[in-house]
């Protein structure tokens, strides 16, 4: 696996490109001079861990026949104030999937995603809880590890 990035001005403001050759936008806040035209890197890392565990809850929804009509994933951290580097300290991560599903089946894919196949949410494990909620039709389960 290899990306490349290439700065577009004079501050922050980087395009990343992947193997497949889209682009993603990277900048620094303004705060510290950055103009918004990109996600910032840790922004960057939630996405992926949204991404990574949704791959992984679509193909087990898939083997099983269910159908998603709809998927929506809202992921926030906290991080540890005052430190350098700041790091995740907790991660919450909500799921909400609408059309002709079982709930139990979408428990149980939920569960494995982030309990054994989410690459990313492994690594984030490392310096973060992560907490995760998931919503079929209007009934939420909540599971934590």
């Amino acid at each position: 696996m290899q990306v490349e990035l290439n700065r577009v001005d004079q501050d922050y403001h980087f395009q990343a490109t992947g193997s497949a050759g889209v682009v993603v936008n990277i900048d620094g806040s303004p705060e510290i001079g950055g103009h918004n035209a990109g996600a910032r890197p840790m922004e960057l890392l939630l996405m992926g861990l949204g991404g990574c565990s949704a791959i992984d809850i679509i193909q087990i929804l898939k083997k099983q026949r269910q159908q998603i009509d709809a998927f929506n994933i809202k992921v926030s951290a906290e991080r540890v104030p005052g430190e350098v580097p700041s790091l995740f300290k907790s991660i919450q991560i909500h799921f909400t999937l609408s059309g002709p599903l079982n709930e139990e089946k979408v428990k149980k894919a939920v569960d494995l995603s982030l309990e054994k196949y989410c690459s990313v949410a492994h690594i984030l494990y490392k310096t973060a809880t992560i907490d995760y909620t998931f919503e079929v039709v209007g009934t939420e389960a909540t599971a934590t590890k």
